[in-house]
């Protein structure tokens, strides 16, 4: 987004000092990867790219190295070590700042990733009035009191918000207030620490985007809803071998040949399936050098193609396939072709398209040497 304005100037503080051990894995869930980079590195740059100077990072004492590589290229990053608590990792941050005195300081939390500058201009606004700003949502489920594995009664939803980061402060309050709040108990977030030393919130509309990463099946389901893959393959015609085509024989004087049944049809759709999912091509999970794959009927590469597509947590929204060829004619075969297909990739018949066409007598295909086949393939997440 193109800035007509120029933000005011602000601070940043990115809290990463948490162990985020509800997230699994090797590494603290702020040094994991989601979207192809380290979480904490998407809200770093999305900060630094919106002119937030400085910008601090605390995190944990010991994660000096995992940190500077996650962060590695990004301009005035300070790194600072935090505390035992957030609260304590926040004034550790904001004490880092002191000596800078900016007038504005965002807070923000290394495990909200997506973050809209549309947020980050109403805070800033809000700033202009009051010496604290929040973003907010509504609630839009009911609420429930809870008495142990007992309801005892009703909250009124309308009078609730859910709070998201950054929030954001004049820093000479916000900082002043976490002094004075040393030594009592967690405040949960740093309004909390604003208002019980005499300042006032105000709320502005945040963003589902800012949804705060948790579990483990988070980093996995912020994976895009939808993929992609194009597969394509040749095979040449020969005298004394059977012809197959999407998994249906196909009586004609030439077949094809190569290592398996060399259906080109369902090796074009394998490799649209595996790169959808960015898992190679057929060749790696079936490489031509191995003997039992001499013969094999390539519908067995198709089933295992799904099951990998499956276990990545999509499904098959629909296939387009072409195939190129003089002879022989595709029409007649096309229904049986179309219903093999459905039943390989487990969907509907209407999801699956079969297309032929010729190169007008010029190359390989229109001089009757050959057949290629392409393939593109579609995938949902599997929410």
């Amino acid at each position: 987004m193109t800035q007509a304005n120029p933000l005011p100037p602000f601070a940043a503080i990115v809290v990463a000092a948490g162990k985020g051990l509800r997230a699994g894995g090797d590494v603290p869930k702020q040094f994991a990867r989601w979207r192809g980079k380290p979480l904490v590195r998407h809200s770093v740059e999305a900060l630094a790219k919106d002119g937030a100077s400085p910008l601090v990072v605390v995190i944990a004492e010991g994660q000096e190295i995992e940190a500077q590589a996650a962060l590695s290229g990004i301009d005035s990053i300070r790194l600072v070590a935090g505390g035992t608590t957030r609260q304590d990792s926040v004034r550790n941050g904001l004490e880092a700042l002191a000596s800078d005195n900016p007038r504005n300081v965002m807070i923000h939390d290394a495990a909200r990733p997506d973050l809209p500058i549309e947020v980050i201009e109403r805070l800033l606004g809000a700033l202009e009035t009051e010496p604290g700003a929040i973003p907010v949502l509504p609630v839009v489920d009911s609420i429930a009191v809870a008495d142990g594995d007992k309801m005892s009664g009703k909250a009124d939803r309308e009078a609730l918000r859910r709070v998201q980061t950054p929030q954001a402060f004049r820093f000479d309050q916000i900082l002043a207030a976490h002094r004075a709040w040393q030594g009592q108990t967690d405040a949960g977030d740093d309004a909390q620490v604003l208002m019980a030393n005499g300042g006032s919130v105000a709320l502005v509309e945040g963003d589902e985007r800012l949804k705060k990463i948790t579990f483990a099946e988070d980093l996995v389901n912020n994976t895009p809803s939808f993929r992609v893959g194009q597969g394509f393959d040749v095979h040449r015609l020969v005298q004394g071998e059977e012809l197959w085509l999407c998994g249906v024989h196909i009586p004609h004087d030439k077949g094809l040949s190569g290592h398996s049944d060399a259906d080109v049809a369902l090796h074009a759709i394998v490799d649209a399936l595996l790169g959808a999912i960015g898992d190679g091509d057929i060749g790696t999970h079936f490489p031509p050098s191995d003997p039992q794959w001499k013969g094999a009927p390539s519908p067995l590469f198709v089933e295992h193609a799904v099951k990998l597509v499956d276990r990545a947590g999509y499904r098959i929204c629909n296939l387009d396939l072409t195939l190129i060829c003089e002879e022989p004619k595709v029409g007649p075969h096309r229904d049986s072709m179309r219903a093999k297909l459905a039943e390989l990739l487990c969907v509907d018949i209407g999801q699956v398209s079969i297309k032929a066409t010729t190169t007008e007598r010029l190359g390989f295909t229109g001089r009757g040497e050959g057949i290629a086949a392409q393939a593109i393939v579609s995938l949902q997440r599997d929410s």
